[in-house]
């Protein structure tokens, strides 16, 4: 029974670092859009600025698993390292963005939150999920 109860204080502790980890990428993401990224989703239902979001809650979230999977036996110690790495992802996401921006003509902010389709988002959101491979296979 103490495993049991071991087990779920363990699982709300990894659940609730990855809910932080999972709000500071929506604030992440909604830093780096002009404008407010919940009225932008859920007024305006702007589909680019959904998959953007989107592909940034998967990419965390895979990075949290795989940190969560592959933990220390150290509880603390896989406490730290799943945040580390989940922080990390955000990081390397928003580099990212700023490069992808940097590299390519306009504000990719703007043409993210633009209601027509574009292609920008597609290749934002390839790199979200690009990040968040590349930092998840770094943690195995």
């Amino acid at each position: 029974m103490s495993d049991i109860v071991n087990g779920l204080g363990r699982a709300t502790a990894y659940g609730a670092l990855g809910l932080v980890l999972l709000v500071l990428g929506i604030v992440l993401v909604d830093l780096l859009t002009p404008g407010k990224l919940g009225r932008q989703i859920w007024e305006e239902r702007n589909r680019n600025a959904a998959l953007v979001l989107s592909s940034a809650l998967l990419g965390i979230g895979g990075i949290v698993f795989t940190s969560i999977w592959t933990t220390y036996e150290d509880f603390g110690k896989g406490l730290v390292s799943t945040a580390a790495f989940g922080l990390l992802g955000l990081v390397m996401m928003a580099v990212a963005f700023l490069v992808v921006d940097l590299i390519t003509p306009g504000r990719l902010g703007s043409t993210l939150v633009d209601p027509e389709p574009h292609p920008a988002v597609w290749v934002t959101v390839s790199c979200n999920l690009a990040v968040s491979a590349v930092v998840s296979a770094s943690i195995a």
